[in-house]
């Protein structure tokens, strides 16, 4: 898996244009599954999961990594291209609102531990600073390994409209 994928052109974030497609790359982050677990762990049907997977193998953001032989027939283990996804360009802003759907309907149905929305008034260089030191805290906290639950971790310093 590479370290970080970069998202940027138009057909890579029409790929990203269903809630679902985040699902499935949080849902791959660090281990491999296959289209049976997927529909299992998202609550969803697996024709649903095999269409929107192929969706992201198309736009390169997920690979089959493996297969495994189940009653005659062969299951594909996909895996996220990148541990990392960084979003930039004309489609970045809008990929937002579909990965924050994405994030509620995962509270929905998760246990939420915690969900603090503040807004805070700050200079631009304390916003920056703020930026940094999260960034830091998320990026190099390590994985527990395959045996523990997932978390969703959701970072975001923005400046809103008004």
């Amino acid at each position: 898996m590479d370290d970080e994928y970069e998202v940027s052109t138009a057909a890579q974030f029409k790929a990203l244009g269903h809630p679902l497609r985040h699902r499935l790359l949080f849902a791959l982050g660090h281990e491999a599954a296959t289209i049976s677990q997927l529909a299992t762990t998202l609550g969803t049907a697996k024709g649903n999961i095999a269409h929107h997977l192929g969706v992201l193998r198309d736009a390169g953001m997920v690979q089959v990594t493996g297969t495994r032989q189940v009653r005659g027939g062969t299951e594909q283990y996909y895996r996220r291209t990148a541990r990392k996804f960084r979003f930039t360009g004309e489609g970045a802003r809008e990929n937002n609102t579909v990965a924050l759907q994405a994030v509620a309907a995962d509270l929905q149905t998760g246990e939420e531990l915690l969900l603090n929305i503040r807004n805070l008034r700050l200079t631009t260089t304390q916003a920056q600073e703020l930026a940094a030191q999260l960034e830091r805290i998320v990026t190099t906290l390590d994985d527990a390994g395959p045996g523990e639950a997932r978390h969703g971790v959701v970072v975001a310093v923005y400046r809103p409209e008004n």
